[in-house]
């Protein structure tokens, strides 16, 4: 990975750079599914924070719970959520966009004073293309894709997931990109194009 591309993952579709990293512990919730994905979402989850070295929480002093995951089979059913309006500004325009879009999956984060991430909430419509992916694959690929600010383009052309002797992982390079994103020397916010090559410099440094 060099820094160009390293940049381009936090370069939006504005041409802004934008990076930004949880600024809190994850404190997470997940609605709508059983026992045994809630475990896989649960060691997708700790997988990635001992990657990062970033902390999980029973409760969020703020907000109680700052990483929420949906998973439902029609946006529809959004706006019946008790109390989700007001943890997400004009949820029934979004539900509508989103579907007019036909769209199968959304993040939103909110950010405290500094912009680091202090909230994410992430909706999954389970159609037939997310219904047929494996429970593994589907909790690693949205963890990572909630752990840091990736542009709106990030993943598009590859997926931030790779499989080794059948086994579903996170790609080599995202995983050294995320360790270095999470190095305490670095800010949790940065918004020139320099912090790309602070994170290239990191990418093979020692454990």
């Amino acid at each position: 990975m060099t820094p160009q591309d390293i940049e381009n993952l936090f370069t939006r579709d504005s041409g802004d750079f934008v990076f930004a990293r949880w600024g809190r512990p994850v404190s997470p919730v997940v609605f709508g599914v059983d026992d045994a994905t809630l475990s896989v979402i649960k060691g997708a989850l700790e997988a990635v924070c001992v990657l990062s070295g970033h902390k999980i929480a029973e409760t969020d002093p703020e907000l109680g719970s700052n990483l929420m995951m949906f998973f439902f089979k029609e946006w529809d059913e959004l706006p019946d959520v008790p109390g989700l309006d007001r943890l997400v500004p004009d949820l029934k325009p979004l539900v509508e966009k989103l579907k007019d879009v036909d769209a199968n999956q959304y993040r939103l984060f909110r950010f405290d004073e500094d912009g680091a991430i202090k909230a994410c909430f992430v909706f999954l419509r389970m159609d037939k293309h997310l219904s047929a992916t494996p429970a593994q694959t589907l909790a690693l690929s949205q963890i990572v894709q909630s752990f840091l600010l990736w542009s709106d383009a990030a993943f598009k052309d590859q997926s931030p997931l790779a499989v080794a002797e059948g086994t579903t992982i996170l790609r080599p390079d995202v995983a050294a990109l995320l360790r270095a994103a999470y190095d305490p020397v670095l800010p949790s916010v940065a918004q020139d194009t320099s912090h790309a090559l602070r994170l290239f410099a990191r990418l093979n440094k020692p454990q």
